[in-house]
């Protein structure tokens, strides 16, 4: 009974362990089986064959995807190609000298390794996704190189579209905001036109792995609706470069190489029509404001001061509204020169106002040779005494020096004659040689009597009785004469001056 009972526990025994070693086996088949599930099976739903195709011993989203030259049998970098669609473009942020773009990126590349047309007969059809598709893809990382701030849109899930064909083509499709960086020359202003660009580069792969292409039709498009307030877009144009990385030069992280770059460039020419009417023609009225100060009198010192401070101070604040959105730049503006150029005229009207105020305030006439602009400022800048008041300012002394000094001259004409008027031959000088010397005659200021007197032989020259005979050519004008003289010439000269300075100012901003 006891021998009986052994024999049956071995026999259990063996069985037991032969059915646990089947079973082992079978485990094992099973565990290989869910390790590299297989592809074909044609009845799988697309997460199951996205599951499949994605698989860790199948693909490697970490590896990008490696193609060989048929011929020489090089590895070959991956080409990306991409468009882009704007759909909403911000007005330029001059202060910040940065732009807003709203636009759908999309970049399409092949990875063969994903290709499922063998394993599905009869269902060719693209397979779609959102995030969670393209989180299980290697994807090209590609940034924006002029980049300050950007962002995928969307509400309760990222707005991103990835598009799997049968034949391993793959399109990720990105709706993204992003504020980017852009250079402005504001020399121009606000008469100018800015370049901005949008520049797309690969972050981690070289052109030894990655090429960055556009799209061969229509890469750059942009909403038919779009609108922009303070701008106009001329046009824009694409471009394919290469980027130089560097030890210096760290724009692509820690690598160095040549890197494969895009970029599309819009060309933004301002409206100036808001500027037109809310600058520069307000600024041509408070100018011509300014000169109504001429047709005053010039001793109104009240009402023409009003005036040319009110006009001053309301152009400094009309120009000043007008440069708060723009950066602090070194160099001159055309909005300046017009600034400067209107300043000049209102405080050339002011100068003017206070160079005739003071010419009517003072009390001598003022004696002219001619009267013209020349002699009129001239005698105003440097005014001199009268003539009168010269010839009043001689002394009596004076006047019987000059009397007895012709007296003089004529005792000494006497002394070289004989009793019969003959001249003496012995006396050898230059009377000898011009017997008949005219003999001169003057009048003294205070008497006016003949100094000296002669034979009706002797040749009497009168000096006076010659300045008799011309008319004189001084004129006499008051003060308050010649300060309407000036306002009266300032009514066209300042019109006519900024005239001129338009016709210039205008030609350099559409010719130049």
């Amino acid at each position: 009974m006891m021998n009986l009972n052994l024999s049956q526990i071995l026999w259990i025994t063996l069985i037991f362990s032969c059915s646990i070693r089947a079973s082992m086996g079978a485990a094992n088949d099973t565990d290989d089986d869910e390790e590299c599930p297989p592809l074909v099976n044609t009845n799988l739903q697309q997460s199951q064959l996205i599951q499949r195709l994605t698989h860790v011993c199948r693909y490697d989203r970490l590896e990008r995807p490696i193609t060989y030259d048929p011929v020489t049998s090089e590895r070959l970098p991956i080409v990306v190609t991409a468009r882009i669609y704007v759909y909403f473009l911000q007005n330029l942020n001059s202060d910040l000298l940065q732009f807003k773009m709203h636009a759908l990126l999309q970049l399409r590349f092949q990875d063969k390794r994903l290709a499922f047309k063998d394993f599905r007969d009869g269902r060719l059809e693209n397979i779609l996704g959102q995030k969670h598709l393209s989180e299980r893809l290697w994807l090209p990382h590609i940034f924006f190189a002029n980049e300050r701030e950007s962002s995928i849109l969307g509400t309760d899930e990222k707005d991103v579209l990835t598009s799997l064909s049968p034949e391993g083509n793959v399109i990720i499709s990105t709706r993204m905001q992003a504020t980017l960086y852009c250079w402005m020359n504001f020399k121009k202003f606000p008469f100018d036109q800015q370049f901005c660009s949008t520049v797309l580069e690969s972050w981690m792969y070289n052109t030894s792995d990655l090429v960055l292409n556009w799209e061969n039709y229509n890469p750059i498009s942009f909403d038919p609706e779009m609108r922009l307030t303070e701008y106009n877009m001329a046009k824009y144009w694409h471009n394919t470069t290469v980027v130089e990385s560097d030890g210096v030069n760290l724009r692509h992280g820690a690598f160095t190489g040549n890197y494969s770059s895009l970029s599309f460039t819009v060309n933004l020419k301002r409206e100036i029509g808001f500027y037109l009417l809310d600058y520069y023609v307000p600024s041509m009225m408070i100018v011509a404001i300014s000169w109504v100060s001429f047709w005053l009198q010039a001793d109104a010192s009240p009402p023409r001061i009003m005036l040319g401070t009110s006009t001053m101070l309301s152009f400094i604040t009309l120009s000043s509204s007008q440069s708060k959105t723009l950066p602090k730049v070194s160099y001159i503006k055309v909005s300046e020169v017009w600034f400067l150029g209107c300043t000049f005229f209102i405080f050339g009207s002011l100068v003017e106002f206070a160079f005739v105020n003071t010419i009517w305030r003072r009390k001598e006439n003022i004696e002219l040779k001619k009267v013209n602009s020349k002699y009129i400022i001239k005698s105003t800048l440097t005014p001199r005494p009268s003539r009168r008041q010269i010839g009043g300012s001689l002394s009596n002394d004076s006047r019987a020096r000059s009397c007895s000094s012709l007296d003089n001259i004529i005792s000494s004409t006497e002394s070289v004659r004989n009793g019969n008027g003959n001249v003496n031959q012995g006396f050898n000088n230059y009377l000898t040689v011009h017997p008949n010397l005219p003999i001169i005659k003057t009048e003294c200021a205070d008497t006016v009597s003949i100094c000296s007197e002669r034979t009706n032989n002797d040749h009497i020259v009168d000096v006076d009785k010659d300045k008799k005979d011309t008319p004189p050519t001084f004129t006499t004008m008051t003060p308050q004469e010649i300060a309407m003289w000036i306002d009266r010439r300032s009514r066209f000269l300042f019109p006519t001056m900024f005239l001129a300075f338009n016709a210039l100012y205008w030609t350099f901003v559409y010719v130049l």
